[in-house]
């Protein structure tokens, strides 16, 4: 049977490059979730189709083919054979796939290719959803927080450090719209799960929050 680790939180409060570092730290195999809605949103975007039509998106599903591969320690992303990783964080294509992972045929759509992930393997799994739904059953659920303002440092920080054009307030814009979105939204909002362990990472180094995260994942998994 295999170790499932489930990490939830908000954008920018560190779930991907935490739960990337330490599942490699560890020796499990990282999945980065909220990477497949931001492909998706990638793919309309390519198609033209607005993510605002719930019924054209979920109409072109059929046609999207996801794959992931690892290159150099890190996770690539392509959609029908193209590699769409480079875009994924762009502020426009982030606030497409919040909308898009608001939409139940979209979630239902990636639910399955989720656990049968999981199921397969030794597994840090990061998202909105992932102690809740995805898999509510895990062998350990964390959820991240960071302060908003904090988070959208961050994000903004990564965005610029990737040569894209942007300014902070915009960021923090959209860091307060996404926060909205995905806690109100009807299918699978981003809550704590009961049984989660809450991290407050605001203030942390990044080596700190995945030492925690580290320790926290030894101390409730026996043998690692």
């Amino acid at each position: 049977m295999s170790i499932q680790i489930a990490i939830d939180g908000p954008v920018g409060a560190g779930k991907s490059t935490i739960a990337r570092e330490a599942a490699k730290r560890l020796g499990f195999v990282y999945m980065d979730t909220g990477a497949l809605y931001r492909a998706i949103a990638v793919y309309c975007k390519l198609a033209d189709i607005d993510s605002y039509d719930e019924k054209s998106v979920v109409s072109i599903l059929p046609k999207v083919n996801l794959d992931f591969k690892i290159a150099g320690g890190e996770q690539l992303v392509y959609v029908n054979n193209r590699d769409v990783t480079g875009r994924l964080r762009e502020p426009e294509i982030s606030m497409a796939a919040s909308r898009i992972s608001s939409y139940g045929a979209v979630r239902a759509f990636l639910l399955d290719l989720q656990r049968d992930f999981a199921a397969k393997n030794n597994v840090i799994m990061d998202g909105r959803d992932i102690g809740t739904v995805v898999l509510p059953d895990a062998t350990l659920k964390i959820f991240l927080w960071a302060d908003p303002h904090e988070r959208a440092m961050r994000r903004y920080e990564e965005l610029i450090q990737k040569g894209l054009s942007t300014e902070f307030s915009d960021v923090l814009s959209d860091l307060v719209k996404r926060d909205a979105a995905d806690t109100n939204r009807k299918h699978a909002p981003l809550k704590q799960a009961e049984d989660a362990v809450r991290m407050d990472t605001t203030g942390n180094t990044l080596e700190q929050s995945i030492e925690w995260v580290i320790d926290t994942i030894k101390l409730n998994i026996e043998g690692l």
